[in-house]
């Protein structure tokens, strides 16, 4: 049960909430987001693999089902703490330390980009002890490397429990590497979710 307290206790704090997943991660992002409360209070980022016109929607989807202003990134996007974010297509997204977005357009990691791996690493340099991540279900080892780092950093991880995960790579590669902090069944995700807002 202190365990328990302890995860719920670090996402409220959290000021940042990084969202990561590939293939078979779609569903559950979106879930998240309808769930999320108008006055929720944290910067949230999506890092969703996406190829060029792909998902090119999802904006417009995940915008009409949230209660949360979202916004696809832009370069020198401002930062705003009561916001979602979703990483663009073709490029990948940093974090700076000023408090703002910046688009690079660098080789894919992983065969991808947004790179998952990119933005993590990128925030944890700015902003580590501030923020919570989960990896959700992904075909590729992108995500986990960057999940360590945050961990390193301070940050709260959380990878998807592989057994429950359409694609199990992504969280797994996570896993091995020491990266997750927790690992949760995707119901113990959204009863995180319930607990903190």
């Amino acid at each position: 049960m202190a365990a328990k307290d302890d995860l719920i206790k670090r996402f409220k704090a959290a000021k940042f909430l990084l969202l990561g997943g590939s293939a078979g991660s779609f569903k559950l992002l979106f879930r998240m987001v309808k769930m999320f409360p108008h006055d929720f209070k944290k910067t949230v980022i999506i890092v969703i693999h996406r190829k060029k016109n792909f998902f090119s929607e999802i904006e417009k989807l995940f915008a009409e089902n949230s209660r949360m202003l979202i916004r696809e990134i832009s370069d020198k996007d401002p930062i705003d703490s009561n916001a979602i974010y979703i990483a663009p297509a073709n490029y990948h997204t940093l974090v700076e330390k000023g408090g703002y977005f910046s688009l690079d357009v660098s080789e894919s990691v992983w065969y991808s980009k947004p790179s998952i791996d990119v933005t993590f690493e990128s925030v944890a340099d700015s902003y580590g002890k501030d923020c919570a991540a989960i990896l959700f279900s992904g075909a590729n080892q992108d995500g986990a490397n960057g999940l360590l780092k945050l961990r390193q950093s301070g940050a709260l991880t959380i990878a998807q429990n592989p057994e429950d995960a359409e694609m199990s790579e992504m969280p797994g590669a996570a896993i091995g590497i020491d990266a997750a902090e927790y690992i949760l069944h995707t119901t113990e995700i959204f009863e995180l979710l319930q607990n903190s807002t």
